[in-house]
């Protein structure tokens, strides 16, 4: 059974960083594709960014130019480095692994995040 763990969401002001780790308890090698999500009170899960073994990355248009998603395969993490937040970026964010060989997601806890204007 792969288990994620997120970590490193919290309280932040308006322009400010904060990096989100997402740690695998397998080797991230077996997934096609890693990603983040977030939902915020009241809204969708939405796509925030994705990355690919071959290491191509996806982005949500609010949030190119501000947030950086990157793998280590060693450490067998996904990381999300967001900066310049927003107070629209406050949600619950989730990383997300899919295993093409069964056509299955895995799904973290979820990390809040919270961004005060």
């Amino acid at each position: 059974q792969v288990q994620l763990v997120e970590s490193g969401g919290g309280l932040v002001q308006a322009g400010g960083s904060l990096r989100l780790s997402c740690a695998a308890s397998t080797s991230i090698s077996s997934f096609s594709r890693m990603g983040w999500y977030r939902q915020a009170p009241g809204k969708q899960r939405e796509l925030v960014a994705t990355i690919t073994t071959g290491g191509s990355t996806t982005y949500a248009n609010s949030v190119k130019g501000r947030f950086t998603i990157s793998r280590d395969s060693a450490k067998n993490t996904v990381d999300l480095q967001m900066n310049n937040l927003k107070p629209e970026d406050t949600a619950v964010y989730y990383c997300n692994f899919y295993l093409m060989i069964s056509k299955r997601n895995y799904w973290g806890q979820g990390t809040q995040v919270t961004v005060a204007s």
